[in-house]
């Protein structure tokens, strides 16, 4: 048996790329799994808080499937999810420092990440920037 050959939009990411997909991925599923137990256990505690981290799971795990792979789809995806990502973390951020009733418990995006050592608002800056320089025809130095 022979291997088929690999497309360029199958090769595994590398350099800083390939360190973006990895913390995408970890918050996609840290994100996720958090919101999913705290949904099922505690739901009527903080709903807003909790489907809030969900979205937040779901919008990593967007950009984790958009940074991985170079499909037709994927730049697109990226940028759709490092935007909303950064939209997102800006507003929930000043939302649960302004409004602490509509936020009786933490999401991920929660005073701009503060309990994920401000990651969260500084993943989408990178995400973004990364976007920017590898986009097609960009000027290398």
């Amino acid at each position: 048996m022979t291997a088929e050959p690999v497309g360029d939009e199958d090769q595994l990411p590398t350099g800083p790329r390939r360190i973006l997909v990895a913390f995408y991925a970890i918050f996609a599923l840290a994100a996720t799994a958090r919101a999913v137990v705290q949904l099922s256990t505690a739901f009527d505690q903080a709903p807003l808080a909790y489907l809030l981290s969900l979205f937040s799971g779901i919008v990593y795990l967007g950009a984790t499937l958009g940074l991985v792979t170079e499909r037709r789809w994927s730049r697109p995806l990226a940028w759709a999810s490092c935007g909303t990502e950064l939209v997102g973390v800006l507003v929930i951020g000043v939302a649960s420092l302004v409004d602490h009733e509509a936020f009786p418990r933490d999401t991920v995006w929660s005073r701009f990440g503060s309990g994920y050592g401000y990651f969260p608002v500084l993943l989408p800056l990178l995400g973004l920037l990364w976007l920017r320089y590898s986009r097609p025809g960009a000027p290398r130095d």
